[in-house]
């Protein structure tokens, strides 16, 4: 597997093995960006628990599934949000309002659509769930 963009491949990955009603998905490479961003999944009962095990390679991420993703992919190419621009992003990779969420990298860390319009801060789309 080509290693071109490490989220990338993991949001496929998860998704990949939800569609398979598979439990368990192994996601490797790890970085603070693909930890943070499978953190607000679990903080939002997307995933279950997980843990991290540190190898001679790597760590590896070992990840619960709870069958509650319909969809979850990377933003590419990744746009440019105003703080008041979400809701055109919204419309357009969520399928309805209030339904998902948009992961979006801002200056105050990785964070939901919805916790950046509550700060009023824009950033750029990663990535997106529902």
């Amino acid at each position: 597997m080509a290693i071109n963009d490490a989220l990338a491949n993991a949001m496929s990955k998860i998704h990949s093995y939800e569609l398979t009603s598979k439990t368990e998905v192994s996601i490797y490479p790890l970085s603070k960006t693909i930890k943070r961003i499978l953190d607000i999944m679990n903080n939002h009962s997307y995933i279950g628990s997980y843990n991290v095990t540190k190898t001679t390679r790597g760590e590896i991420m070992s990840l619960n599934l709870l069958g509650r993703i319909n969809n979850c992919g990377v933003i590419k190419p990744r746009f440019n949000v105003k703080k008041n621009e979400f809701e055109k992003f919204e419309k357009r990779y969520l399928p309805a309002k209030g339904f998902g969420l948009l992961i979006i990298s801002t200056s105050n860390g990785i964070m939901t659509n919805e916790e950046a319009k509550s700060k009023g801060v824009g950033g750029k789309l990663l990535a997106y769930i529902y």
